[in-house]
């Protein structure tokens, strides 16, 4: 019987609810955070976008030493750094002054894609040349920024030094899972908007870990949405939220995050329902015990080591309650 209470996180956007903007988005992503950290969740981790006007995630590291400020214990990170935006050396400057200020409370999870489109990604200004191809060597210098001072190269990363940051690899293809495998390092997949290779990477990633300084053994986090209320019902209206979300993603469109509906089919069209619905694909949904089931047969199929939820849910209490019923059924409530 595969394991449901596992250590469970979250990851958020930081989107703007319709009717409000960008300051009341960034305190939302706060108290959304003192939340989950008083129900006991492990870690919360912050998105980065770019040119994204119903995101406020552009500036993460910003974000992620605002949310540690805010909280007490809860581990806060990057869900993830899109390195191909970024100097390594940077990354490591950033992320060593904040695990300075906030000693073993700091993740670094980091990703290839940047994050954005291609004129955007162009405009960011880290490099001509395409640093997507450059992912592998800019994790394995991130590593060594934080590691002994026996290993470093004459540039260092001052505070980083010696910091031990945990890198966490992300990916929405197969990929990462192979970068993630041969360096020893945790992996987690994006489920949550990108599910069609989730099974193959999972594989891929444990048949081919090779142990580390880092870890032992695999650890296997996916990332999926989760809609949890007191009925079925209620959490299928909730849910209408997240489908708009995604259509949004379908269209490029730029809406802020909008309230539920009752009849989705006066919004979109059956192809932009099949595409917005084949990217929510992994989307535990409904009544708790519904979603216990749901788990349950994940986990008999999967046996992650750690979920970590994203809950596209208009009203702010309700995305609450959404996390506090998920934590429930991980602590076998």
């Amino acid at each position: 019987m595969a394991n449901i209470q596992i250590p469970v996180s979250v990851l958020n956007l930081a989107p703007i609810r319709e009717g409000q903007g960008s300051k009341e988005a960034i305190e939302a992503m706060v108290d959304l955070a003192q939340a989950v950290e008083n129900m006991g969740y492990q870690r919360y981790w912050i998105a980065e976008h770019h040119n994204t006007s119903t995101l406020v995630s552009s500036a993460t590291s910003i974000l992620i030493q605002h949310t540690l400020e805010h909280t007490k214990q809860i581990r806060v990170g990057s869900g993830g750094i899109m390195l191909p935006n970024h100097a390594p050396l940077v990354v490591a400057e950033q992320f060593g002054t904040m695990a300075t200020m906030f000693p073993n409370r700091v993740d670094l999870g980091l990703g290839r894609a940047p994050g954005t489109d291609m004129m955007t990604a162009s405009a960011l200004r880290r490099s001509k040349n395409d640093s997507v191809y450059t992912f592998p060597e800019d994790v394995q210098a991130l590593l060594t920024y934080f590691g002994p001072i026996e290993q470093q190269s004459y540039v260092k990363a001052y505070p980083g030094v010696e910091t031990n940051i945990p890198i966490y690899i992300l990916g929405s293809s197969t990929d990462s899972a192979h970068l993630a495998a041969s360096l020893g390092l945790p992996y987690v997949f994006a489920s949550h908007f990108a599910p069609r290779f989730m099974e193959e990477a999972i594989s891929i990633y444990r048949d081919r870990f090779q142990p580390s300084e880092y870890l032992d053994k695999p650890y296997m986090m996916v990332c999926l949405n989760v809609i949890a209320a007191e009925t079925d019902e209620e959490a299928l209206l909730q849910s209408t939220t997240m489908k708009q979300f995604f259509l949004n993603v379908v269209r490029g469109t730029q809406n802020p995050l909008r309230p539920p509906v009752e009849n989705l089919d006066e919004l979109w069209s059956p192809m932009e329902k099949e595409m917005a619905s084949s990217m929510s694909s992994v989307t535990f949904m409904g009544s708790k015990e519904t979603v216990r089931q749901q788990l349950t047969t994940f986990q008999e199929r999967y046996d992650v080591d750690e979920i970590m939820a994203v809950s596209y849910i208009f009203d702010p209490e309700k995305q609450k309650r959404s996390y506090e019923i998920f934590k429930e059924i991980v602590d076998g409530k």
